[in-house]
């Protein structure tokens, strides 16, 4: 994964909500991801993903009263050295601003914050694009191990019991570690389930994802393509700002250092 600027300018977002097309998903086909002839047609699409992302912040910021505001960004759509010169996926991101990034610098120290303008390097919520399906989520990487480890202080400081009801307000969702073919699905999660989790769950090493998937392979895409799904879209990423919340490092939920 590489932030969106690698190469070249942030896209600008369309100016509302538009249909994911047959030709959005085609182009991310296994025999069209290496070929530069789509592009346009990729970048249509990362404008439709960036056109999601900023509806949902909007109204992310609107449900928090203006306490949660996040920026977005989009990846790359062509091929590129970052994504192996073959864009089988898209992305639209919603991580922390500038300010919370500055105060975020301000408590890890100029070395340990160097690399934290990439989208990628913080907490996100996410809108994907693949050629079979579409998906939301919410994603640590490996290398944001600071809102890793923020999380893992914070249940291990209060107990499991908020976390988990947070996890269980969505069960459509499954909670994943990095590429575990283990899942824990939410809406079930015990505590003892949630303590297993953390058994494994190591922020700097592992990933941490909690994701739901809508298929949409070749032939089976009708639902995928209907007008409301970029609003189903965006009211999902909306459903995942709470949990957002208490995840990510910020000054309202500060457990990056074990007290």
């Amino acid at each position: 994964m590489k932030p969106a600027d690698a190469s070249g300018a942030e896209p600008k977002p369309l100016g509302g909500l538009v249909a994911f097309e047959e030709g959005d998903f085609h182009a991310l086909s296994e025999g069209l991801a290496r070929d530069a002839q789509y592009n346009d047609r990729r970048l249509l699409a990362r404008r439709k993903l960036g056109a999601i992302a900023k509806e949902a912040a909007v109204r992310i910021t609107a449900e928090s009263q203006g306490s949660l505001e996040l920026a977005t960004r989009t990846s790359l759509h062509q091929p590129h050295a970052f994504n192996q010169m073959r864009v089988r996926r898209l992305w639209a991101y919603l991580c922390r601003d500038r300010k919370e990034k500055a105060r975020l610098r301000r408590v890890l120290g100029a070395d340990l914050a160097r690399d934290l303008d990439a989208a990628y390097r913080n907490a996100f919520l996410c809108a994907a694009l693949e050629s079979d399906a579409l998906e939301v989520s919410l994603r640590i990487h490996p290398e944001a191990w600071y809102d890793g480890q923020n999380l893992v202080h914070r249940v291990r400081k209060e107990g499991t019991a908020l976390w988990r009801a947070l996890l269980n307000a969505l069960p459509e969702y499954r909670l994943r570690l990095a590429d575990w073919k283990g899942e824990w699905r939410c809406g079930e999660l015990s505590a003892e389930r949630i303590e297993e989790f953390l058994r494994y769950y190591r922020p700097g090493e592992h990933a941490l994802v909690v994701e739901r998937r809508f298929p949409a392979p070749p032939g089976a895409r009708a639902a995928a393509l209907q007008p409301l799904v970029p609003e189903a879209l965006v009211a999902e990423l909306a459903r995942l700002a709470p949990l957002y919340r208490f995840t990510a490092w910020s000054a309202e939920s500060d457990f990056l250092f074990a007290q």
